[in-house]
């Protein structure tokens, strides 16, 4: 071998691990590289924790809690038309000064950042809270259009504008919702209080779920809750009046009820009158008069069916809302083919 052919080889040697080294350095690099978004994805929640908003924001978005800008009032809390400084419409919930003092040692930022987590089309998601000394403050998404009570006990127009086809969905919609807080969060959500005045339309009326995981804020007052809650609600050993799942399949048997009947709960009256005209099968004394009864029943003879189940039964023996909401789903889709 000669002395050109020695280096030519060593020449080719050395280039050989020049190249192995820059292959491995880049395999390297590419496994660094891929670990780092993977750790960054780890360390984020699927939703981005609310936020506090300074006092002095919620003030002067809601203009100083204008009366103006009142859109409604609870059982828990006042509600306010709000433009936060971005130009962002939201809703603000003032909880009233009783409830706050009464849980002044309560981590209600624990309670809401918990439970702001939840996402989903037919709630509404909750931006952000604020507190201060005497104050409690929820911010959520505006929903434009009202509530399901709105339309159909207040506005004299919301009977014509909410058919049979639209209450089918607008139910199907609000137990979807409510399957989601209870089947779909961890831990699961309890709303608490389910009645029509906390099921908003959005404005392609689609029904969302409002004031959820808040009862625990008023759970011994009556006002707004009579009715809606059932009888094992007030007749918990101890007085502990804890809402749980079961007591909101219960509020959604009584706005079922509403939908079909378009009457008001009347602090369970309503259930009282309605329960034996589903069971003696007289659905032309329960559905609403106001609106042209479809040729079809059947789909509505389900519909009160339902709500007899939600709310004739125990609570051993009362329906799930996943499983509500997998016939009300159904119902939707027979009604749109």
């Amino acid at each position: 071998m000669t002395e050109s052919d020695a280096k030519e080889i060593g020449y080719d040697l050395v280039m050989a691990l020049l190249s192995s080294s820059v292959i491995i350095l880049g395999i390297l690099l590419a496994i660094s590289c891929k670990k780092k978004p993977a750790e960054s994805e780890e360390a984020l929640p699927v939703k981005v924790c609310t936020r506090a908003y300074p006092l002095t924001d919620i003030d002067s978005a809601t203009d100083g809690f204008n009366p103006a800008r009142m859109i409604g009032q609870g059982r828990v809390g006042t509600v306010y038309a709000a433009a936060l400084a971005s130009g962002e419409l939201v809703a603000v919930k003032r909880i009233h000064s009783g409830l706050v003092l009464s849980h002044a040692g309560f981590r209600f930022s624990s309670v809401i950042k918990t439970i702001s987590l939840a996402l989903h089309p037919n709630i509404v998601p909750i931006f952000g809270f604020s507190q201060a000394p005497g104050e409690r403050i929820l911010v959520t998404e505006f929903v434009g259009l009202g509530s399901l009570e709105f339309y159909l006990h207040q506005n004299t127009d919301g009977a014509s504008l909410l058919d049979w086809t639209r209450r089918v969905r607008i139910a199907a919609g609000a137990a979807r919702g409510l399957e989601y807080l209870h089947e779909g969060m961890v831990p699961s959500i309890v709303h608490g209080c389910v009645k029509a005045s906390n099921i908003l339309i959005d404005p392609n009326f689609c029904a969302r779920v409002s004031d959820y995981g808040l009862a625990f804020l008023a759970p011994r007052e009556r006002r707004g809750l009579i009715g809606f809650v059932d009888d094992e609600y007030w007749s918990e050993r101890g007085g502990s009046f804890l809402a749980c799942k079961e007591t909101d399949v219960y509020g959604f048997g009584v706005v079922l009820l509403e939908l079909l009947s378009g009457r008001r709960c009347e602090e369970g009256l309503l259930v009282n009158w309605a329960l034996p005209l589903i069971k003696d099968m007289r659905f032309g004394e329960l559905l609403d008069p106001r609106l042209v009864i479809p040729g079809d029943l059947k789909p509505l003879v389900r519909l009160a069916r339902v709500a007899l189940a939600c709310v004739g039964n125990t609570r051993k023996n009362r329906p799930s809302i996943a499983q509500v909401a997998v016939i009300l789903n159904n119902l939707e889709r027979d009604i749109r083919s």
